[in-house]
């Protein structure tokens, strides 16, 4: 089967549900909302991982981003520290960490030092965009070809995590023996055609950049090679989701993460805004074009509706786990749609 053609649709028995004990996890970009101040945002994103571990979430990601105002996730390898330290069991991560944007050395340093210090429990996403505009890739020292250096930068990171080998020279301390899981990100396919010669897990970004979905995670599947990290393919699917008790309340929670995408293309604060009754007169008929197709995975609605569509989802992927994008403004119908949405998989 070619790379464009469509994965095979598992067959759904009468009342079966793809969602029956699928893996829940969270990305979170620790954003801040208006009137509210950055350590508020950081102190409301260890509330919903304390919310969502209760849950039984497998994961909970923090993406680095730089120079964006409103999102709070910028010094991530921190934020995990900090997630960790007020969590229990929940496995906290990178979705992802930039790592052209710093020397593996220092990414292994880091992260075998979280390993260390929250054993089993810490995992290292890897994307290759910069994660901000090109005035913040001259201030991080990055140069526009780095990103072609990143298969080999993933290698050198596996081998500075990875068991000591006699007469190694450079060593991470700690880092070395700790083994972080290393998953590869991506909105493309490279990053999943890297994933299967790697024989990594891999993680797409369809909460962003639906388009090209299918296509990559079928790359990925169809030419997976086993590793010794990973014996069988493994993905994760990136989904904007609100859930709440009836549609029309689901709809009016997510004008909220509508209005955040319509400020990324118009330039502006990332800053999550109170919801709106309607997005009419709020957009222009192109930028509205543009918003729902950037949020074309999205799952909103009532319980039966979310369901529905993330059925349709695992379906059409075949997807090991779920990782959520939840940007509901009041932090109290934030943990109502989490908790609406664990109710699905049981």
């Amino acid at each position: 089967m070619s790379s464009t053609e469509s994965l095979p649709t598992p067959s759904l028995l009468s009342g079966t549900s793809l969602l029956s004990g699928i893996k829940l996890s969270m990305l979170d970009l620790v954003p801040t909302r208006t009137g509210y101040s950055t350590a508020d945002a950081i102190r409301e994103s260890v509330a919903v991982a304390q919310h969502v571990e209760q849950l039984g979430f497998e994961r909970f990601w923090l993406a680095e981003h730089h120079n964006i105002e409103g999102i709070a996730s910028s010094a991530t390898a921190v934020l995990i520290g900090h997630i960790a330290g007020h969590t229990q069991s929940i496995r906290v991560g990178s979705g992802g960490i930039m790592l052209p944007n710093h020397p593996p050395l220092v990414v292994a340093e880091q992260f075998g030092t979280l390993a260390t210090m929250y054993p089993d429990r810490i995992d290292l996403g890897l994307g290759r965009a910069p994660g901000s505009d090109q005035a913040t890739m001259r201030a991080l020292h990055r140069r526009p070809e780095d990103a072609e250096d990143f298969p080999q930068q993933v290698e050198q990171l596996q081998q500075l995590l990875g068991p000591m080998q006699h007469g190694q020279k450079l060593k991470a301390i700690p880092g070395a023996d700790t083994n972080v899981p290393i998953w590869l990100l991506g909105s493309s396919l490279f990053s999943a055609q890297l994933a299967a010669q790697m024989g990594l897990p891999y993680a797409f970004a369809s909460h962003f950049a639906p388009r090209m979905m299918l296509e990559a995670v079928n790359l990925y599947k169809n030419n997976f090679r086993p590793s010794a990290t990973l014996a069988e393919p493994y993905v994760i699917i990136g989904v904007p989701v609100v859930v709440a008790d009836t549609e029309q309340e689901a709809q009016l929670l997510a004008t909220s993460g509508q209005q955040k995408i319509l400020a990324l293309f118009r330039g502006q604060s990332l800053s999550l805004v109170p919801p709106v009754t309607s997005m009419d007169g709020h957009w222009l008929p192109h930028e509205q074009q543009g918003v729902e197709q950037f949020l074309s995975a999205a799952a909103i609605g009532a319980p039966e509706q979310v369901k529905a569509k993330l059925n349709a989802l695992l379906a059409q992927t075949g997807a090991n786990e779920l990782m959520v994008v939840t940007d509901v403004y009041e932090q109290n119908a934030r943990h109502h749609s989490l908790s609406l949405l664990a109710e699905l998989v049981k």
